[in-house]
Order: structure tokens, then C-alpha cells, then sequence
């Protein structure tokens, strides 16, 4: 029988303090029932002696201190999990939000998950495709790998998570494919072009939203990304799945966790976040990769709007840390109606070597990436040396490489929120971009590739 506590001694914003408890362990499920019979649900943030701090889910307005009972349930937040999650939209603490049917699960998993022992992690090395060639051809995603999306206010990220989300697959596997999508924070509109993108591309038939709006609790934004992780564990360790996770906006569960930390009076760190921002963080990034002797994995595409455009703010600071890379989006190259508009220079995927190459891609992958980079960079200082000095000051190899930058941005990454490219016309569109430039400044390319994909009569 569950004990009824009568003895709720505060309220402070998403917090309820509770004495004369015991046996409450940390993380615990409670019930609130308020004195109009109004049930809530919280969980046991902190205990100190016969006093417990709960944390509530759905806020803590209309609640009257003497005529609310408080119920302790014994067991953490719990995520019903089933395959029939697939194709279905939940809201941030797991409930079914699109009208369908109740889920009945095979088991119920606590959401805060396991960490995956070192031991038995197996290294990142098979090539996912997400038909964008900023990212395949030179930002490579490969399985396993957290990858983190970094863009700014008003900056289209959703539109490239909705296009990973159509668009990305393992090539020459077999197993299945699946997309599991949390939204923290996001305003109606967006949810519904999310549900409304889903659905009328039919990826809605492989995928799992789960969505907090921006008018629902922000405590309910702590439990999203950890109600995701765990379905996609779920489908990737025990169904054996590749599942890749797209989480957004993770600038909105910090701004949550930083209003939870206010309310109990924490010592704040950097901008006011909580000093345990950082261990926060990797709780959740670490829930992504593969385990040794299981066919699942999880891949992990974190997306963030870095307050005020600044990369050194200490969202993105700290998921720097912990990530394997960043994709950055970049203002300047949406005000030139550039669609996508990734940043190239700036952005990095650490395991990129591990997903390319013959076998995997194709041999000239490579040298072509490392060839793309140095050209790009060399022409838009071309192109900014002209803009100072004039085209006259430009040498002739100058004058290509500014051609190159002005060819790729317009050919290479402006291509569409619709155009979903092979690897394969991604690594040919670099080719015939290259032909631009002199073949003697082609310094990075072996010439075997050269000979064999470069055709200088087209």
C-alpha cells in the first residue's frame, strides 16, 4: 500500500517541498492529487533527512498547500515501449498525442537508460547517407556517431532536420531503418510542419515523434530527449535497428534546466546555467553508438541555435566537448539564398575517415574532400582579396579558385530542402566543380584519380 502525504510545506515554482517522508529515493515517480481532485505527476529530485524536493511535471499552479496529497509510487519515470511506437506521435512524457490508439508495451523502461559499458562499444565505421552533399561528400555522418547541428535564431534548421529524417539511410544494409525525433520547445507551427513534412513523405511510416511545445511545462523538456533515447534504444539494442536520432532544440532544455537550478537556489555557473550543465549534457550525447555483438545502433544528430550566433556560449561550447564535430549554418550564406546554408569551413565530423573510402563510398572519396576544402578556402580568400584590391591584383590560379567558391556554394550546397543525392552524384558534382581549377594546383589528389575521374575534354 502507497503512503498518502498530507505535510507539502512549499511550492516555488516547478518545485514542491514535502517533510515527514521516508524511504523516498532519488529519481522516484510521484502523484499529486490537488484539492480539487486534479492528479499531477513529479518526480523526487532531492531527499535531505525526512524531506523530500519534488519536481512537477505539469507546474505547480492552483496548488493549495493544506488539502494536497502527495503519493510516492516506488519506481522511476517509465517509458511503456513497443514496435507499434512506429509511425506514431507522443508528447514529451511519452503520451499519445495524434488520436491513435493507447500503446500496449512489451515492458516499461526507465527513461534515464543505462550507460553503455566502454568495453563493449564497437568504433563508428559504416557510411550513412542523408542525400545532403555538404555532409556526405565532406561532413561524413557515420553510424554510431553524434553529430551536432549548430545554427542560430531563425536560421532553417528544422528544415534540414526534416530533410536528414526523409533522407537518410544505411547503404547496402539490410536491417531496418528508423528515425526517432524529439522537440523540445517548439512552437505549434513548427510541430505541425514536422507532423505535416512526416506525413505527407511518408517517413512518418519509419519514425517516432515525440514533441514538447513551447506552451507546455518546461519541466516536461527535461524528459523528452530521455523519452526518445530510450525508444530508440529500445528499437536499436533489443530489435535490432538502426536508429537515428534527431533531437531539437537542445538550447531549450538547457534554458529548462537552467530554470529548475534557479528554483533551488543553486550556485549558477557560465550565464547562469547550472555547473552540471556539462555532466547534464553527456548524459544525453553518451546514448548514442553501437554495442559489440548486437546488429542495432543509434546515431545522434543534436540540434542547437546558438544564442546571438556565438559558437563560444556554453550550449555549444560544452556539446563540442563531448561530440564527435559540429554542422554549422550560417547567416551569411542564408542571406545569399544559399538552401541549406551549411558552413562548410567550420564544420567538422571527427569520424568522417572512418565512413569513406572503398567499400564504403568510393576510393577517390578521400582526396577529393581534403581537395574541395583547400580550393573552397583558398577562393573565398580570393574572393575577399578582390573585394579589397580589385580583380586586376588576382593571379590566374586566384581568379580559379573564386570561381571554384562561387560554383560550389551556388551548385555544390545550395542544393534544395528536396534534392536527395546519391554519394555517388555527390562525389561526380565535385569532380566536374574541380575542373575549374588548373590541374597542376590539384595537389591533394593522387593522380591515378585524376586520370581516371577527372575528364578534361568535357
Amino acid at each position: 500500500m502507497l503512503k498518502e502525504y498530507k505535510s507539502v510545506q512549499e511550492v516555488v515554482g516547478p518545485l514542491m517541498i514535502v517533510e515527514g517522508v521516508e524511504g523516498i529515493k532519488y529519481e522516484e515517480l510521484v502523484e499529486i492529487q490537488t484539492q480539487t481532485g486534479e492528479k499531477r505527476r513529479g518526480r523526487v529530485l532531492e531527499t535531505d533527512g525526512d524531506r523530500a524536493m519534488i519536481q512537477l511535471f505539469e507546474g505547480s499552479a492552483g496548488i493549495n498547500l493544506k488539502n494536497t496529497t502527495v503519493r510516492f509510487l516506488g519506481k522511476p519515470l517509465e517509458l511503456g515501449v513497443s514496435e507499434d511506437m512506429i509511425g506514431r506521435v507522443f508528447d514529451g512524457l511519452g503520451n499519445p498525442i495524434d488520436n491513435g490508439p493507447k500503446i500496449i508495451p512489451e515492458k516499461r523502461v526507465d527513461i534515464n537508460g543505462s550507460p553503455i559499458n566502454p568495453v563493449s562499444r564497437d568504433y563508428p565505421s559504416e557510411f550513412i547517407q542523408t542525400g545532403i552533399s555538404t555532409i556526405d561528400g565532406l561532413n561524413t555522418l557515420v553510424r554510431g556517431q553524434k553529430l551536432p547541428i549548430f545554427s542560430g535564431s531563425g536560421l532553417p534548421h528544422n528544415n534540414v532536420a526534416a530533410q536528414i529524417a526523409r533522407q537518410a539511410k544505411v547503404l547496402g544494409d539490410d536491417a531496418k531503418f528508423a528515425v526517432v525525433f524529439g522537440a523540445m520547445g517548439i512552437t505549434f507551427e513548427e510541430a505541425q510542419f514536422f507532423i505535416d513534412d512526416f506525413t505527407k513523405t511518408g517517413a512518418i511510416d519509419r519514425a517516432v515523434l515525440f514533441i514538447n511545445l513551447a506552451n507546455d511545462p518546461a519541466i516536461e523538456r527535461i524528459s523528452t530527449p530521455r523519452m526518445a533515447l530510450t525508444c530508440a534504444e529500445y528499437l536499436a539494442f533489443e530489435k535490432g535497428m538502426h536508429v537515428l536520432v534527431i533531437l531539437t532544440d537542445l538550447t531549450n532544455y538547457a534554458e529548462a534546466l537552467r530554470e529548475v537550478s534557479a528554483a533551488r537556489k543553486e550556485v549558477p555557473g557560465r550565464r547562469g546555467y547550472p555547473g552540471y550543465l556539462y555532466t547534464d549534457l553527456s548524459q544525453i550525447y553518451e546514448r548514442a553508438g553501437k554495442i559489440k555483438g548486437k546488429p542495432g545502433s543509434i546515431t545522434q544528430i543534436p540540434i542547437l541555435t546558438m544564442p546571438e550566433d556565438d559558437i563560444t556560449h556554453p550550449i555549444p561550447d560544452l556539446t563540442g566537448y563531448i561530440t564527435e564535430g559540429q554542422i554549422i549554418l550560417s547567416r551569411e550564406l542564408y542571406k545569399s539564398g544559399i538552401q541549406p546554408p551549411i558552413f562548410v569551413i567550420p564544420s567538422l565530423s571527427r569520424l568522417k575517415d572512418k565512413g569513406i573510402g572503398k567499400g564504403k563510398t568510393r576510393e577517390d572519396h578521400a582526396d577529393t574532400m581534403n581537395q574541395i576544402y583547400a580550393a573552397y578556402a583558398s577562393g573565398r580568400e580570393a574572393r575577399e582579396l578582390a573585394v579589397i584590391l580589385g580583380d586586376s591584383a588576382l593571379s590566374d590560379a586566384d581568379k580559379a579558385f573564386a570561381k571554384f567558391a562561387e560554383n560550389f556554394d551556388r551548385e555544390y550546397v545550395s542544393q534544395g530542402y528536396e534534392t536527395n543525392r546519391n554519394i555517388e552524384e555527390t562525389l561526380n558534382l565535385g569532380w566536374k566543380l574541380l575542373k575549374v581549377i588548373p590541374r597542376t594546383e590539384l595537389k591533394r589528389i593522387r593522380t591515378e584519380y585524376i586520370d581516371k575521374y577527372l575528364n578534361d575534354k568535357d
